[in-house]
């Protein structure tokens, strides 16, 4: 059984969501020690794949693209995933003339390809690469579980991404709110602004239940984000609203967001934190 990844990211499947995958693994990257070249070789196999599912699973529709990346003692593992058609029907052996080139740079970059069926349908493409964790990344943990799925209305406007360890949020997450910020049109003054929320919330991940993971999911809009962390232990997410909601200068989350609520029941065990944002120019 395949070991449980560091980072989870469900996204819809158009094009211009590929440069969040890109992004997230260059944020992984800064925590691995690489042989020179080898994230570009990482960045562009996975480019690979996004690609095959962005033109190929969904028949021109929209559905998800789901891609995890796993960071063991000695390998960096992406997997790339779609619940669509697949693209079983291009996949040939290595030494035939008819594979697809997209697939066949994906075999010539990646140290092992394999090329599996996920329940409900679809392809899955797992790519392992040589890489160490750089001293103090405690690849050991992991993902309890994947994130709910979103609304299926809501899937081209909506990133879902958890990681773990913090340490990996620190790196990853403000990179990828960064293109999302791009998506929603926002100024660089606000760009910068989401950066130093998505520190913050890294920062928060270690002391959340002890479980040392985030989770977020973004939902994003002209001009507008609305970010939904958790869930959280009830009390954690209470804290963090009350902090926000302060007059501490030092506060980002507060100083910086324009809404400050928790969706869940007012004691219940979990509760989701939501942050929303909007462009002030």
């Amino acid at each position: 059984m395949p070991e449980p990844p560091n980072i989870f990211m469900r996204l819809s499947n158009g094009a211009e969501n590929i440069a969040l995958v890109r992004q997230a693994l260059s944020g992984v990257a800064d925590q691995l020690e690489l042989g020179a070249g080898v994230i570009n070789d990482i960045r562009t196999a996975a480019t690979e794949a996004c690609n095959n599912v962005a033109v190929h699973a969904y028949s021109g529709g929209t559905g998800p693209l789901e891609v995890e990346i796993g960071c063991r003692a000695r390998a960096l593992e992406v997997v790339v995933r779609d619940h669509g058609t697949g693209i079983r029907p291009r996949i040939r052996g290595q030494s035939e003339s008819a594979l697809g080139i997209g697939l066949a740079i994906i075999q010539a970059l990646a140290r092992r390809v394999e090329f599996n069926d996920p329940p409900g349908g679809g392809t899955e493409v797992r790519m392992e690469f040589t890489a160490r964790p750089r001293k103090g990344l405690d690849t050991g943990k992991v993902l309890r579980s994947a994130p709910r799925e979103p609304p299926a209305d809501g899937l081209s406007s909506t990133a879902v991404f958890a990681i773990a360890p913090s340490r990996l949020a620190q790196s990853v997450l403000p990179r990828v709110l960064t293109v999302l910020a791009a998506h929603a049109h926002f100024t660089t003054d606000r760009i910068s602004d989401l950066v130093m929320i998505a520190d913050a919330l890294a920062a928060e991940a270690q002391g959340a239940g002890g479980n040392d993971e985030l989770r977020v999911t973004a939902r994003v809009a002209s001009r507008r984000i609305e970010l939904e962390v958790g869930p959280l232990p009830g009390g954690v997410a209470r804290a963090l609203v009350s902090a926000a909601r302060g007059e501490d200068p030092a506060n980002p989350i507060g100083r910086l967001t324009d809404e400050q609520r928790i969706d869940g029941a007012p004691n219940a065990r979990e509760a989701t934190l939501v942050l929303a944002l909007a462009e002030r120019a």
